[in-house]
């Protein structure tokens, strides 16, 4: 059972909480045999990420589908985290994530992450901004000429 958590306490107490609905199980009744955090294996390349998920609300239970676009799935689901509680108001104890998995570019339905899948996007360059020089010899009051910020 994966259980995303920001420490070992929680994640513990998460695992009571699933493994009690899943199972006629207590705490005083089982043990944990170990706690370990999950890595990525190439952490290196971007991926897509869905999550399916189940979160209460102020009016009910609601199903969700999410797709993220990281690095590794603990990326993906601190912005699940972020944009359930800026979408929806939905808090980290509210919201059960029933599955993860990895996506293919083929099978992605959200528009906010087709935008990224063709292989010939262009990025614009952001401003190159004049470093503040590190020597107080290389530094003047008055410039002859407006510094040009546009490649």
């Amino acid at each position: 059972m994966k259980i995303f958590a920001p420490n070992e306490v929680i994640a513990k107490s998460r695992f009571w909480y699933f493994l009690s609905k899943l199972r006629k199980l207590k705490k005083a009744n089982g043990q944990i045999v170990v706690c370990s955090a999950i890595h990525e294996k190439n952490p290196n390349v971007i991926k897509n990420y869905g999550i399916w998920l189940r979160y209460n609300s102020r009016t009910g239970t609601h199903n969700m589908y999410k797709e993220y676009r990281d690095l590794t799935l603990n990326g993906a689901v601190d912005q699940m985290y972020n944009d359930m509680a800026a979408r929806h108001r939905a808090r980290r104890p509210s919201i059960h994530i029933l599955r993860t998995d990895i996506i293919a570019a083929k099978d992605v339905k959200r528009t906010a992450n087709l935008q990224f899948i063709n292989s010939k996007i262009r990025v614009p360059l952001g401003r190159n901004y004049i470093r503040r020089f590190s020597s107080k010899k290389y530094r003047t009051v008055f410039k002859a000429s407006r510094p040009s910020t546009q490649y």
